[in-house]
């Protein structure tokens, strides 16, 4: 009995032990981690303050670890004395003036292109973008979705794969097949030696399909439910021809609205600006891309997702340069250009008139309403049906918006007391007339 007590109290001491050396481990490799997160090259400064005054003012024309349209900053605390970048950063057409001779071969260097002043930084916020810039070049980061697919490989993490246990489990299952063959064989044998009648099998009636070609009843019954079945079903399909609800095709450049409109807030019309005054919403132009891409070649690593990682954005930023001739080393364009073959997806017939113009300015609808949640879609596809119901739906249902627009005044004003309503519908306008979409 001792021996056992005592056996229990080492296993408990031993476990313990390795309890603590575990959370002792923890803890050094946490505060390393924080050590090393908060260690700046520049002593008092803070990298994360100087990362918002960077990318406000810096990324426009410079990058960490690439030219722009200015040199990569990363390693300039190295080439430059800090009492110098102070003044440069500040005014550096003043020390260029003064034929400060480092002023002047940077100016020289970079085709002479004016850097903005900037007199309302202090030294300390200077320090806290340069803290942020001397930052080592963050490394990417591994997959989670490789991560998952290792556990899953692995069952889980508990050593034996799913594969393992179903084919154990396969086997226990034909084993017991046959120990019940043999059992019940063996047990026929125990009969007929001691002579026990075995209750033969009952001779078989009719086959269910002869009884039931003979019950005409049934045949009725069946067909007349087969038929309204068959009906409902063809009707329905009839119903979809045409309906793209859900089409989501691939475009030849992947661009992510989640990205776009979502993460960043571009709004809509900045880059369908046709939406305001004509017809239809067009499609940007690649100048329109270039505008911010032109500056932007990569994109951070927080961007990257599980199914899309960092390098595929990357590829697909290179495939618009290709697109447009923009050589990033150089900062100009070759002037070789290809086309860009983008996929349609919303598509009305040719019957159908809509005006963008007129639901975006005039009744100020939001793109949402008909495209559906357009910052949360990584690929582009067609949320809405577009059918004719689901446009006279929306019609009876949305109020005409008269704040500022005297056309709408007075016939709101008469319309009103028609229907006895204080806000009148696109319908009650005339919104649902067939000569409004079909003419």
């Amino acid at each position: 009995m001792r021996k056992v007590t005592l056996n229990q109290g080492i296993l408990k001491y031993f476990l313990l032990s390795i309890l603590i050396f575990s959370l002792s481990s923890t803890y050094a490799q946490e505060d390393e981690a924080s050590a090393g997160s908060t260690e700046s090259a520049i002593p008092g400064a803070d990298p994360v303050a100087g990362k918002d005054l960077f990318n406000s003012l810096c990324a426009a024309c410079h990058k960490p670890y690439k030219d722009g349209v200015g040199p990569a900053l990363h390693g300039v605390t190295e080439r430059r004395d800090m009492e110098w970048l102070y003044k440069w950063i500040k005014n550096s057409q003043e020390l260029i003036a003064s034929g400060d001779s480092e002023a002047v071969a940077v100016y020289n260097e970079w085709n002479k292109v004016s850097m903005n002043a900037f007199p309302q930084l202090s030294n300390e916020d200077i320090d806290d973008i340069l803290a942020y810039v001397e930052q080592p070049k963050p490394e990417p980061k591994k997959k989670e979705a490789d991560a998952g697919a290792a556990v899953a490989e692995g069952g889980g993490g508990s050593g034996i794969s799913n594969e393992v246990i179903i084919g154990v489990l396969a086997f226990v299952l034909l084993m017991l097949a046959v120990i019940l063959y043999l059992v019940n064989k063996t047990l026929r044998k125990f009969a007929e030696v001691n002579g026990v009648e075995v209750e033969e099998k009952k001779e078989k009636g009719k086959p269910i399909w002869v009884a039931f070609a003979e019950n005409q009843f049934l045949i009725i019954v069946t067909v007349s439910v087969m038929l309204l079945v068959v009906t409902w079903f063809g009707y329905g399909a009839l119903m979809n021809v045409g309906i793209d609800q859900g089409y989501e095709p691939i475009q030849p450049i992947h661009y992510s609205h989640r990205i776009h409109a979502g993460d960043n807030q571009i709004e809509c019309k900045y880059c369908h600006s046709s939406a305001r005054k004509s017809k239809h919403s067009g499609i940007p132009s690649l100048n329109t891309c270039m505008n911010c891409h032109q500056q932007i070649g990569e994109v951070a690593e927080e961007t990257a997702t599980e199914e899309y990682s960092k390098e595929f954005y990357d590829g697909e930023i290179q495939k618009l340069y290709d697109a447009v001739g923009w050589d990033p080393s150089t900062q100009s364009y070759t002037g070789e250009t290809k086309p860009v073959k983008w996929v349609r997806i919303h598509n009305l017939p040719d019957f159908a008139y809509f005006n963008h113009s007129q639901h975006v300015s005039v009744g100020q609808i939001e793109c949402q309403t008909c495209h559906g949640p357009v910052e949360e879609m990584e690929i582009m596809y067609q949320d809405a049906p577009l059918t004719m119901g689901w446009c006279i739906n929306c019609h009876r249902e949305t109020n005409v918006k008269m704040e500022g627009n005297a056309y709408y005044e007075k016939i709101h004003e008469e319309l009103a007391k028609k229907y006895g309503v204080e806000k009148v519908t696109a319908a009650q306008m005339g919104g649902i007339e067939c000569g409004k979409c079909h003419y």
